[in-house]
């Protein structure tokens, strides 16, 4: 790998969705050459405009601001990159196989069939994709194997950490970088990438191949467990008049465990979390580690759990009737900040209350094109009002902070009874009770 030495390094980014798209314009930020490889026709064309395929904030600025300056453009062949590029980031999907709880590897092994027998100089190959442990193993195989360049190919894995909403942020700022490494060149090769949020104060951690896979898998079981440890107190509070917030605000004092994900809510959802704690489960029963499936199985039942008391609640809340009410469902996208709603817990909610019966209006303010595509059969508002109007239940879902502006006392006179649940814990309770609302939320007396 040291071909690069004269001049500034140049990177590929291949995959440009959630985590490309970030990856891509993230490295042009830090001041590098870079282009970026998609095969959808739609999303090349939008993001050599400058667009992003999804919302996220502050996306749409970064990305225009370097494909007008020429740092950054993307393509659809292989070709371009492959002599071009010294650092080449494998940033694809890997969804739930259908079917299966195991993680779907064909984007990965996709990007091998079209990039190796094109390498026929030394280069760093990345993996940020989320992948089964030993992936990385089978990964570095086909290449050496594959490519012209043989083991000249060397593999490293830089797992990412992006939060949906904060994508940006957390892409320029890292809070952590590990470097899944097997030789002090792959390593150096790294540092030089991320110098910029080196110099910041990034920390690094440094590690072989198979701990960088578990560190991304593992971060997302022990966030998840936390999201399951908090919704499970929320129901201990329901049953013994206590209040789950400030429960967690006392908890989160102790050191040892931290206020960060002790939100009571409705569960996690997306597009990461609960199909990379499936795959973690599912490669932990290949090698045959019972204890991590038992805990991790526990923890996804405690999610889907939550959900089926939200429904449980807005049942009882309309009397114990659903045929004839109307239900607002304030929220479509999984959380705040993004319009993905992929296992969104709030569309889920929507879905199994439909199904009882009831006649159920959503609205977000990103969301609303892909919960359409999602749940069709619903009904969609333009407006947080028109969803309420003649609602005989609004439910909060999603944390927008368009909701917890709205001014219930003007609300009032919108809907047929008012009812709100909270599941969310963002509102004001006490300015909602004011206002006439019986205010009801999973966790507080």
């Amino acid at each position: 790998m040291s071909e690069a030495t004269s001049r500034p390094l140049r990177i590929a980014v291949i995959g440009t969705n959630y985590l490309g798209a970030n990856t891509a314009a993230g490295m042009a930020e830090f001041g590098f050459d870079v282009i970026g490889v998609e095969i959808d026709e739609h999303r090349l064309k939008l993001l050599n405009d400058g667009k992003a395929p999804l919302y996220e904030p502050g996306l749409d600025p970064l990305l225009k601001k370097h494909t007008d300056s020429g740092r950054l453009r993307f393509t659809k062949d292989y070709r371009e990159i492959a002599d071009w590029a010294d650092v080449h980031f494998i940033c694809v999907g890997t969804p739930q196989l259908e079917g299966s709880e195991a993680a779907d590897l064909s984007q990965v092994h996709s990007v091998v069939d079209m990039l190796a027998p094109l390498l026929t100089r030394p280069a760093l190959v990345v993996g940020r994709s989320t992948v089964p442990v030993g992936t990385s193993t089978i990964v570095e195989q086909r290449f050496h194997a594959e490519a012209p360049a043989g083991t000249a190919v060397e593999i490293a894995w830089q797992p990412e950490f992006l939060r949906e909403a904060h994508g940006v942020e957390d892409t320029l700022h890292p809070d952590r970088l590990v470097f899944g490494v097997q030789s002090e060149a792959a390593e150096t090769r790294l540092r030089e990438v991320f110098a910029t949020p080196i110099a910041e104060g990034s920390p690094v951690v440094i590690c072989n191949l198979p701990t960088a896979e578990l560190v991304k898998a593992g971060a997302n079981a022990f966030l998840a467990t936390k999201i399951s440890f908090i919704n499970a107190l929320a129901e201990m509070a329901d049953a013994t008049g206590a209040d789950v917030t400030q429960l967690a605000d006392a908890l989160g004092y102790d050191k040892r465990i931290g206020r960060g994900a002790l939100n009571a809510g409705p569960g996690y959802g997306g597009g990461c979390l609960p199909k990379d704690l499936r795959a973690f489960m599912h490669r932990a029963g290949e090698l045959g580690v019972e204890e991590v499936i038992t805990l991790l199985r526990e923890v996804d039942d405690i999610n889907q759990h939550r959900r089926a008391g939200i429904v449980d609640l807005t049942h009882e809340m309309l009397g114990g009737e659903w045929v004839g009410k109307n239900v607002t469902v304030l929220g479509a996208a999984f959380k705040a900040g993004t319009d993905d709603v992929r296992d969104s817990p709030a569309l889920d909610v929507a879905g199994r209350i439909q199904l009882h019966g009831a006649n159920v209006t959503v609205y977000d303010p990103e969301a609303m094109e892909n919960a359409r595509r999602v749940r069709p059969t619903l009904r969609y508002a333009p407006t947080a009002v028109e969803a309420c109007r003649e609602a005989h239940a609004v439910l909060h879902l999603t944390e927008w902070p368009e909701f917890r502006a709205l001014d219930p006392a003007a609300l009032r006179d919108v809907v047929s009874t008012p009812v709100v649940i909270d599941a969310r814990l963002n509102l004001n309770a006490e300015t909602w009770r004011t206002a006439g609302w019986t205010y009801r939320a999973p966790g507080k007396p």
